[in-house]
């Protein structure tokens, strides 16, 4: 069963389109990472999966019911935390927590002390005395201690020193497997080692979701080199990004490029292919060499119409 589905899920602004024909699958248990530059429309989808905003065309699934009518009861098992969450200054962290555990029936009070500790929130202090980080520890409280089936989470660790990141992160950790986290954020490296998918969108479309175990597998960073000058090819497949070749005059004697499709034998053979007799070797990648790849590419499309990194 999927937590979020979308279906050719489109928002428009007058002329400009935010969200463009998107569909999207989450499953339940996953870690989905949300990746993707400025305006791609990371946080206009999930405005649309939260109901804050309603789409032009289109409809978004939030645990199998439809997310144009998310309220009240609908809300019980989704917790959602954004960036730019206001919260009430005036009230302090205890009135806080306490305002919030009438409205759902499975709030943990052992589960909430536990992250109010590992936070180290202090209780008594107002809302409007605590930093951006430790406002964003009380956020996270309020939307993990009553165990949501799904939590949604847009930029949460925008701007926060590492170790505030690393305590929300940990707090995540607590409800692992028990809870869908769909994670939008440019901290890639604390995302590499916590999300179990990962979507990359670009001007509204979602131009890649796939687990991150195959992202790791696909994507290398390639350096050859030949027993003799390489000549520079005029066309490199289009499975190739980032394509340089090491010129010296008229011929080359090394290349390298980032391959989006790699295996070892298909990928040592296309290399032969173009070059003749060399040498591959093949390097993983991080999930921020990835994102910085794909962003570089600038959206080439392949015969098909498609991006020639899918």
């Amino acid at each position: 069963m999927h937590a979020i589905e979308t279906f050719a899920l489109t928002k428009r602004f007058r002329r400009v389109a935010a969200v463009r024909e998107l569909n999207l699958e989450v499953g339940e248990g996953s870690v989905y990472a949300l990746m993707g530059p400025n305006g791609a429309g990371k946080t206009t989808l999930i405005k649309l999966l939260m109901n804050l905003i309603s789409p032009t065309a289109g409809r978004a699934m939030m645990l199998g019911s439809n997310a144009s009518q998310l309220q009240g009861k609908g809300l019980e098992t989704i917790g959602y935390v954004s960036e730019n969450q206001k919260l009430p200054d005036w009230m302090t962290v205890e009135s806080f927590l306490s305002y919030w555990r009438p409205f759902y029936p499975k709030w943990d009070r052992a589960l909430e002390q536990r992250l109010v500790k590992r936070f180290n929130l202090p209780r008594k202090q107002k809302l409007k005395h605590l930093s951006r980080g430790m406002r964003m520890k009380a956020a996270l409280t309020s939307a993990l201690a009553f165990h949501p089936r799904l939590i949604v989470l847009d930029e949460p660790l925008s701007g926060l020193d590492p170790l505030v990141r690393d305590d929300l992160m940990e707090g995540l950790a607590e409800l692992a497997g028990e809870t869908t986290v769909l994670l939008s954020s440019h901290d890639l490296a604390e995302i590499d080692s916590f999300a179990s998918h990962v979507g990359y969108m670009d001007e509204g479309r979602l131009l890649l979701s796939e687990p991150m175990t195959s992202v790791r597998e696909r994507f290398r960073k390639i350096e050859i080199a030949g027993d003799a000058p390489l000549e520079s090819p005029a066309t490199v497949p289009a499975e190739w990004l980032q394509f340089t070749i090491n010129t010296s005059g008229a011929n080359a004697d090394g290349a390298r490029w980032i391959e989006t499709g790699y295996d070892a034998v298909r990928s040592l053979a296309r290399a032969r292919e173009v070059f003749g007799a060399v040498e591959l070797r093949a390097s993983a990648m991080t999930l921020r060499e990835v994102f910085l790849a794909l962003a570089r590419a600038g959206r080439p499309a392949d015969a098909n119409g498609g991006p020639q990194w899918k």
